[in-house]
């Protein structure tokens, strides 16, 4: 059963204040996903400790744990409308609708991805980041090319940052890994079986594990330390990862850009990496 049917079948035994918060999940799902516990603390008029109780009396061990499985039961009712190509953007859109669309889902899509990851999570994943002695990015298709985006600019901080596309490599270079080192696992869909090895080989060998996949249930967050969060449009229609790109790109400059705030050093070597590759543009 769904966690929405089994707060309906719930909510006359529960009290007032789980009540208050159960209807407005109920009623607005959707908007439910997007916000925190504080925000939606604040949208029922209870406190954001009661957010976190009522979750934890549902059987999850959090807030967060909670908001996938109403993202997976928003998913499991949703069918996609003939002509559908891609999130909401439909076959018989005209050039200027699906360039507003696309616009709108991206700029949504970030939007979405900062409410889903609380400040406390991201000081997390940037201190064990900060101070890791070596850094291993692992993803498989459009991950691999945000992850290799995200190992460069590793790079331009003087950080030792790992990153191949062969999953063979991948694996042999977690397996050198251990309790100093991070590896930071791409998966949109949290179950590519190359990603999920190497999470597991880098657990294994005591590496902090930081995962960035979307809100639904994947068992990449299992193994896991830390867990990071991407919204897409394009959960239930997807022709490419596009959105879901955007938002692991934004996340990832981010860190990167609060890496630089962090690092006293970090514009020195920012500099020393832009003269370097100065001989090589043509005057």
């Amino acid at each position: 059963m769904s966690i929405l049917k089994v707060l309906s079948a719930k909510l006359d035994t529960m009290t007032q204040a789980d009540r208050q918060i159960a209807q407005f999940i109920i009623d607005h799902p959707e908007q439910m996903l997007t916000l925190s516990s504080a925000a939606l603390a604040e949208a029922t008029g209870r406190s954001q400790s009661s957010v976190v109780k009522f979750s934890q009396k549902l059987g999850y061990a959090g807030y967060q744990q909670l908001k996938l499985a109403v993202n997976k039961a928003k998913a499991l009712e949703w069918h996609a409308p003939g002509g559908v190509i891609h999130g909401s953007i439909d076959a018989s859109d005209s050039y200027v609708t699906i360039l507003q669309k696309l616009i709108g889902s991206k700029l949504l899509s970030m939007r979405e991805t900062l409410a889903a990851n609380n400040e406390q999570t991201i000081d997390l994943a940037l201190e064990s980041l900060v101070n890791a002695r070596k850094i291993q990015l692992a993803g498989v298709g459009a991950s691999s090319l945000v992850a290799k985006d995200f190992s460069y600019k590793l790079l331009k901080l003087g950080r030792m940052a790992l990153i191949d596309s062969d999953s063979h490599i991948q694996i042999s270079n977690a397996s050198a890994l251990n309790e100093t080192d991070v590896l930071f696992a791409l998966s949109h869909s949290g179950r590519s079986v190359e990603t999920l090895r190497i999470a597991e080989i880098a657990r294994q060998r005591g590496a902090t594990v930081i995962s960035m996949t979307g809100l639904q249930p994947n068992p990449l967050l299992e193994l896991a330390d830390i867990h990071l969060f991407t919204v897409a449009d394009e959960e239930r229609v997807r022709s490419s990862a596009i959105t879901s790109r955007d938002a692991q790109l934004m996340l990832m400059d981010m860190l990167f850009i609060l890496m630089i705030r962090m690092q006293a050093d970090a514009h020195d070597f920012i500099h020393n990496s832009e003269t370097a590759v100065t001989v090589l543009k043509a005057r």
